[in-house]
C-alpha cells in the first residue's frame, strides 16, 4: 500500500521510525517517505524512477517477458536481472562501541546508521543496482560483495539487524583492507563517526580514490557530541576503553566545541580536496538528507 502524502515526513523522523521492530519495514517506509518528499519542497521537480523492467526489444527471449505486466498493460516488458545492473556500490558501516552512544531523546549513532544503510540498500536494489555491505570495528567483521537480487537484500538486512558493537576500533586498517578487495570500480559509501586517528582515516579514504572509486562519506554524530551541552557535573565514560572521568562540562565546553569543530572541518576539507563527497549527519536529522545526497551522486555518475 502506498504511503499517504500526509504521512511521509513522520517516516523520515529517526525517533518515530525507531519504534518499528522490523528493519525491512523501517527501510521501506523511509524510502517511500523519501520518494514522496522528492515531489515536495525543497526537492520539487527532482524525480527518481525505479526500473525493474524494460520494454521488449527485437531479439529478446520470449521467456523473459513478464506476462503479469502484459496482462495489466497489454505491453511487452522484459524482467531485468543482476547482470543488467547499472552500478556497484560498497557500503562500509562502523560497528565499534563509540557508535552506540545516544543522548537523551535521540537514537544511538549505530541505530541511525544501520537504518540509513538498510534504506540505502533497499533503494539501490529497487533501482536494479548492486549493493555490498561491510561491517567493521577493529577488523572486518562481515563482508558481502555487491549483488542486486531481492533475496540478497534480506541477507544484508538480517546482518544489519544482528549487529553487535565491538569494544575496539581501527577504522583506517579496515578501510584499507576493503579497498584491496574492490576489484571493480564503483561507489563506496562509508558510514562512521570517524572517532579514530584522523590522519590515518583520511589516508585510507584516499585509497579508494586512488583506485578511481567514487566515494561518499557520512559522518554520524549525536547532537550533544557537537554542542557538549551537558549539566553541571557529569561522569564521562569512554565507550571503548570504559575509562571514566568526572568533570564540570561548562568549564571545558568552549575548548571541546572548538576541538570538535576543528576535527570535523579537517575531515570535511580533506574529503573535498580529494573529490570525496562529505556529509555531516546528526542523529536527530531526518533520513532524507542522506538519501538525497546519495541520489545526487548517483545522478552525476550516469
Amino acid at each position: 500500500m502506498a504511503l499517504a502524502n500526509k504521512d511521509y515526513k513522520k517516516y523520515l523522523n529517526p525517533s518515530i521510525i525507531s519504534k518499528l521492530n522490523s528493519l525491512e519495514l523501517k527501510a521501506r517506509l523511509v524510502v517511500e517517505g523519501f520518494m514522496v518528499g522528492l515531489h515536495k519542497s525543497p526537492y520539487h521537480g527532482f524525480s527518481v524512477e525505479f526500473t525493474e523492467h524494460r520494454p521488449y526489444m527485437q531479439g529478446d527471449s520470449l521467456k523473459d517477458i513478464d506476462w503479469k505486466v502484459y496482462g495489466k498493460t497489454e505491453k511487452f516488458f522484459i524482467k531485468q536481472y543482476e547482470e543488467e545492473t547499472n552500478l556497484k556500490s560498497y557500503i562500509l558501516l562502523d560497528a565499534s562501541k563509540s557508535m552506540t552512544y545516544a543522548s537523551e531523546g535521540n537514537i544511538s549513532k549505530l541505530e541511525y546508521a544501520s537504518t540509513l544503510v538498510a534504506s540505502l540498500s533497499y533503494l539501490m536494489i529497487k533501482q536494479q543496482d548492486a549493493v555490498g555491505l561491510t561491517l567493521y570495528s577493529d577488523k572486518v567483521d562481515k563482508y558481502f560483495p555487491p549483488r542486486a537480487s531481492r533475496a540478497y537484500l534480506q541477507e544484508l538486512l538480517k546482518s544489519l539487524a544482528e549487529i553487535s558493537a565491538s569494544n575496539k576500533t581501527n577504522t583506517a586498517a579496515c578501510l584499507n583492507s576493503i579497498a584491496e578487495k574492490i576489484k571493480r570500480r564503483g561507489l563506496v559509501i562509508i558510514v562512521s563517526d570517524f572517532f579514530d586517528d584522523v590522519n590515518s582515516i583520511l589516508n585510507a579514504l584516499k585509497h579508494f580514490r586512488y583506485q578511481k572509486n567514487e566515494v561518499i562519506v557520512f559522518q554520524i554524530v549525536d547532537p550533544l557530541e557537537r554542542s557538549f551541552a551537558f549539566g553541571n557535573d557529569a561522569i564521562f565514560k569512554d565507550m571503548e576503553s570504559e575509562d571514566e572521568i568526572t568533570t564540570q562540562p561548562y568549564q571545558i565546553q568552549k575548548a571541546y566545541k572548538e576541538a570538535m569543530e576543528q576535527f570535523i572541518i579537517k575531515i570535511k576539507n580533506e574529503c573535498l580536496n580529494s573529490n570525496i563527497e562529505y556529509n555531516l549527519i546528526e542523529t536527530s536529522v531526518p533520513f532524507d538528507k542522506a538519501l538525497f545526497s546519495y541520489i545526487q551522486k548517483r545522478r552525476k555518475l550516469f
